[in-house]
C-alpha cells in the first residue's frame, strides 16, 4: 500500500492557532464533524493504560464518511469547505455545525497524533483509508490509499494518542454534563440522533431542570441590516458552571462568553441566537466578540434577562418557604408592604432568609423561637444597610463562606439593596431635618439647647444640611488652627472647632465657627468650607458682613495656603434672621439662589437662617419624600435623633411614654 503526502496550504503558525481549545471544547468539535456527516450514533470512549491513566481518546460514529478523493482537497485547505454554501448535511439535511473546516485541529488540544480511520461506500463497495497528522508537523497531513472492506459500514473512527496529560475534565462524572449543555438543543430537535460518552447517553431531557426562551432586541448589523435575536435558558438538575453561549441562529454553540453570574444555586446554560452570529463566524470576528459594540448589545441584554429570569425564580422558590413562616407567626413582617421600598426589602430579606435557611447548619434545626430571634436579626441588618448582613451571617448564623461570598456578590448586583440603602439615606436625613427644626423652633427646646457643646457638635456630623457638596468633608486639624490664629479678624472670643461645656463668657454664648476640608487626592483641587454659627436670636447686619469678609480675605491670604493653585474656600454665615441691608446685598449678590454676598475665583461667601437652610433640605427631599411615601411625626423624628446622638442631647429631648404624651416636654 503506498501512501501520499500533501501540505497543507497555510501557515504553521495560523493552524497552530486553530489548535487551541479547552479539553470539551476539542472533542465537541469532533462530534460536530461526525454530526456533519449525518451520524446517528456518535460515542466517545477513553482508554486507559495499565496505571489506569488516560492514553488514548476515540470518537466513532456512523455517519457517511468521506470519499477518498475528496480528502486531499478537505484536509489540505481551511476555509472553502463544501459546507460553507450549503446549509443542510447531505442526506438527512440536518442543520450543518462547522463550515470552515477548523475543528478537526482543536484535537490537537488534547493530543499530539490524531488519525481517522475512513470507511464510505463506493459504487456499492465500501471503501477504507486513513488520514493521519502530527503536531509536530501539523502542517502535513497523511492519506493512504484506499482499500475494499467488505461488510464494514460506513463511519469514521478518530484516535487521539499521546495525550498532553490526564485532563480531569474528562472524566465522565465532569464531561457528560458539560457534552449534555453543548449539545442540549441539537439533540432536543433531532431525537433520531444517540451521543453516548464512556458508554452513557448523553440525553439532555434528563438533566434538564427547566427552560425558557425570550425574544431580544433585533441586532443591527454594520451595514444597518436587522437580524431577530433570542436567548434560550435550559436549567439543569446538576451543577455546571453557567456558560452563556453564542450560537448560530438553530442554537448550536459558536463561541463562549466569559462571565460570571451570581444567581444562588440555579445551574443553568443560556444560548443567545441569531443569524447575526453564524456571519461574524464565518468572517472569523466571533473570537473578538468583547471588541464588538453590536453584538455586546446582546450580549448585555442577555445578562440582564439572566439575571432578571432567576431572581424571579428565587423569589418564587423563597415564597414557599416564607409561607411556611407566615402560617407559624415567625416571619417578622406584618401586613402587606406599606410602599415599593418595604416591598423591595422584603424581597431582599425573603432571599436572604431562604438561602440561609437551606445553608446554615444551625438554622434548620433551630427552635421556633430561635428561628423567629434570627429572621429579625436578619431583616434589622437589611433594614439598617444589606453590607450589615456580613456580620450576621458570620457569627450569628454561621453561614458558610462560599455562600456569604455568592450572597454579597447577589446583593451588590441587585438594584433593590442600592434603593433601600437610598432610601434608608433619604428617611434619615428627613427625620434630622424634623428634629433639627424641632430643637432650633420649639421654645422648651431651644431654652435647653447648647449651640457649643450640642448642636456644633451634631452640625460637625451633619455638614450635608449646608448643601450636598459638603456631604463627604472631614474635619482638619491644620485648618483650624489656620483659623483660630486669624478669629481675631472676627471676635477674639470665638469658639472655633472646640466643645465648651462651661461657660464662662459674661457676655453669655458665644459664636461658633465650624470648619471642614475635603482633598481631592491632587495637590491642587482643596476646598475649605467655614460656618460660622452666630448666637440665637442675632439678626445679622452690615457689620457681619463686612466682619466674615475681612476676616476672609485674611484667611485667603494666608502664608500657608495662598501659594496653593486650586484651593477654594467656602465661608457660610449662619443665624437666626437678617436685615435689610442683608438682604439687599443678597438680592444683589452673584448668586441670589445660593445666598451668596460675594464671590472671588478663590472665594465664596455667603448667608442663610435657620429657616432657610432647613426649607431648602425639605426642598430637596420632598421629590424623593413623595416617592418612598414617606410619613414621620415628631416622635420619629425626635427618636431618630435621640438614637444617633443621645450624648449629646441628654435634658433636651425627654424620652416619649406614650401617644397621650407626645406633645409633653421636659419641666
Amino acid at each position: 500500500m503506498t501512501t501520499q503526502e500533501y501540505n497543507v496550504e497555510v501557515k504553521e503558525d495560523f493552524i497552530e492557532r486553530q489548535a487551541k481549545a479547552q479539553p470539551i471544547q476539542a472533542l465537541s468539535e469532533l462530534v460536530w464533524n461526525s454530526l456533519d456527516a449525518d451520524a446517528t450514533e456518535v460515542s466517545i470512549e477513553l482508554e486507559h493504560d495499565a496505571l489506569d491513566g488516560l492514553s488514548k481518546i476515540y470518537v466513532r460514529d456512523n455517519g457517511h464518511g468521506l470519499p477518498r478523493d475528496e480528502a486531499p482537497g478537505l484536509f489540505k485547505n481551511l476555509g472553502g469547505s463544501w459546507k460553507r454554501t450549503a446549509m443542510q448535511t447531505k442526506k438527512l439535511k440536518r442543520v450543518l455545525h462547522g463550515q470552515e473546516g477548523r475543528g478537526r485541529f482543536k484535537a490537537f488540544a488534547l493530543a499530539q497524533t490524531v488519525d481517522w480511520t475512513v470507511v464510505y461506500d463506493k459504487a456499492g463497495t465500501p471503501k477504507k483509508f486513513d488520514i493521519s497528522i502530527l503536531e509536530r508537523e501539523i502542517s502535513r497531513v497523511r492519506i493512504s490509499d484506499e482499500a475494499d472492506m467488505p461488510g464494514a459500514k460506513p463511519g469514521v473512527i478518530v484516535t487521539l494518542s499521546e495525550l498532553k496529560r490526564q485532563f480531569t475534565s474528562l472524566k465522565p462524572e465532569n464531561a457528560i454534563q458539560e457534552l449534555a449543555e453543548v449539545f442540549a438543543i441539537y439533540l432536543k430537535d433531532y431525537r433520531d440522533v444517540s451521543v453516548e460518552y464512556c458508554g452513557e447517553k448523553i440525553d439532555p431531557a434528563l438533566a434538564i431542570r427547566d427552560q425558557w426562551e425570550f425574544d431580544l432586541s433585533l441586532y443591527v448589523d454594520e451595514n444597518g441590516v436587522e437580524h431577530p435575536v433570542s436567548l434560550e435558558i435550559i436549567e439543569w438538575h446538576r451543577a455546571t458552571r453557567r456558560a452563556l453561549y453564542l450560537c448560530n441562529a438553530k442554537g448550536f454553540p459558536l463561541s463562549q462568553v466569559d462571565s460570571r453570574f451570581h444567581v444562588g444555586d440555579f445551574h443553568f446554560s443560556a444560548y443567545l441566537k441569531s443569524k447575526a452570529i453564524e456571519d461574524l463566524h464565518q468572517s472569523g470576528q466571533l473570537d473578538l466578540a468583547e471588541m464588538l459594540p453590536t453584538l455586546q448589545v446582546s450580549v448585555d441584554e442577555a445578562k440582564r434577562k439572566i439575571k432578571e429570569l432567576f431572581r424571579e425564580r428565587a423569589a418564587a422558590r423563597a415564597k414557599v418557604v416564607v409561607d411556611e413562616w407566615k402560617e407559624k407567626n415567625l416571619y417578622p413582617f406584618e401586613g402587606e408592604p406599606a410602599s415599593h421600598i418595604e416591598q423591595a426589602e422584603r424581597s431582599i430579606f425573603d432571599i436572604v432568609a431562604v438561602t440561609v435557611q437551606d445553608t446554615s447548619p444551625d438554622f434548620g434545626e433551630a427552635s421556633p423561637k430561635q428561628t423567629a430571634l434570627h429572621l429579625r436579626l436578619l431583616r434589622n441588618a437589611i433594614e439598617k444597610s444589606p453590607t450589615e448582613l456580613q456580620r450576621i451571617l458570620d457569627e450569628v448564623l454561621k453561614l458558610p463562606k462560599r455562600k456569604q461570598k455568592e450572597l454579597a456578590q447577589l446583593l451588590d448586583e441587585t438594584d433593590l439593596s442600592g434603593v433601600i440603602s437610598a432610601a434608608k439615606l433619604v428617611a434619615d436625613r428627613l427625620k434630622f431635618i424634623d428634629a433639627l427644626r424641632f430643637i432650633l423652633f420649639d421654645y422648651e427646646a431651644r431654652k435647653k439647647l447648647k449651640e457649643r457643646s450640642q448642636l456644633h457638635k451634631i452640625l460637625e456630623q451633619n455638614t450635608w444640611v449646608f448643601g450636598e457638596e459638603y456631604h463627604l468633608w472631614a474635619s482638619d486639624k491644620e485648618l483650624t488652627n489656620v483659623l483660630k490664629v486669624h478669629k481675631d479678624k472676627l471676635d477674639p472670643d470665638i469658639i472655633i472647632d472646640e466643645p465648651v461645656s462651661v461657660v464662662g463668657k459674661s457676655r453669655g454664648i458665644v459664636d461658633l465657627m465650624l470648619s471642614r476640608s475635603q482633598r481631592r487626592h491632587r495637590a491642587n483641587d482643596i476646598e475649605h468650607l467655614v460656618i460660622e454659627l452666630k448666637a440665637p436670636r442675632v439678626v445679622l447686619s452690615a457689620k457681619d458682613m463686612n466682619q466674615i469678609e475681612g476676616y476672609a480675605l485674611a484667611v485667603e491670604k494666608d502664608a500657608r495656603f495662598n501659594g496653593v493653585q486650586g484651593l477654594k474656600w467656602h465661608f457660610l454665615l449662619v443665624s437666626d434672621d437678617y436685615n435689610e441691608e442683608v438682604a439687599a446685598r443678597i438680592e444683589g449678590g452673584p448668586d441670589r439662589q445660593r445666598r451668596l454676598i460675594s464671590k472671588r475665583p478663590r472665594v465664596s461667601i455667603g448667608v442663610k437662617t435657620w429657616s432657610e437652610i432647613i426649607e431648602e433640605n425639605f426642598a430637596r427631599l420632598q421629590f424623593i419624600k413623595e416617592a418612598l411615601e414617606h410619613k414621620v411625626d415628631d416622635g420619629q423624628a425626635l427618636a431618630f435623633l435621640q438614637e444617633k446622638h443621645k450624648d449629646l442631647l441628654e435634658g433636651v429631648i425627654v424620652e416619649i411614654e406614650d401617644d397621650e404624651d407626645e406633645d409633653e416636654t421636659a419641666p
